[in-house]
Order: C-alpha cells, then sequence, then structure tokens
C-alpha cells in the first residue's frame, strides 16, 4: 500500500463486501464515470477498471476482506490506499 501521490486521471472507491462491491470512479475534474454495485471478483474488477487502468488510483474501505483488492492491486501494478470508514 502507499499513499495517493500527485495527481491521477482517474479514482476508484471500493465498499467491499464477500460476495458484493460498490465502485465508483471519478475522473480527475470529479466527473462520475462509473457507480455500480457488482459481484466481488478479481476478474470483474480488473475487467471493470481496464478503460482507466492508465493511471487510477484505488481506495478501499478498512474492513475484513480488504487485503484481497489491496494485493490484487500489487500484483497488478495498480495504485491502492486503505481508507478508514469513518
Amino acid at each position: 500500500m502507499n499513499s495517493c501521490k500527485g495527481q491521477h486521471k482517474f479514482y476508484c472507491g471500493i465498499d467491499l463486501h464477500a460476495r458484493k462491491m460498490y465502485l465508483s470512479i471519478l475522473d480527475e475534474k470529479g466527473e462520475i464515470k462509473l457507480h455500480r454495485n457488482m459481484d466481488t471478483g478479481r476478474e470483474v474488477f480488473l475487467k471493470v477498471i481496464e478503460p482507466y487502468r492508465e493511471d487510477i488510483f484505488v481506495a478501499g474501505e478498512c474492513m475484513f476482506a480488504w487485503h484481497r483488492i489491496a494485493d490484487l492491486c500489487q500484483k497488478e501494478g495498480i495504485s491502492f490506499v486503505l481508507g478508514r470508514p469513518l
């Protein structure tokens, strides 16, 4: 994990649960590019962020399953930070 350094073209926030995840992707201007509830899964996540992957920063909620998405982001070279739910 790392902290957000500099500007990015896209920002992704994830509310991750065991079977579902709510994904929001904003561009650098704050415009919503994606806002969707979907099944949780590695392939699903990677497919959905593919159009934004060139410069995306992902933030996940600190809860029981956060390590799954953090590990995937690290493996795929995607910037990730863990946020506090409060």
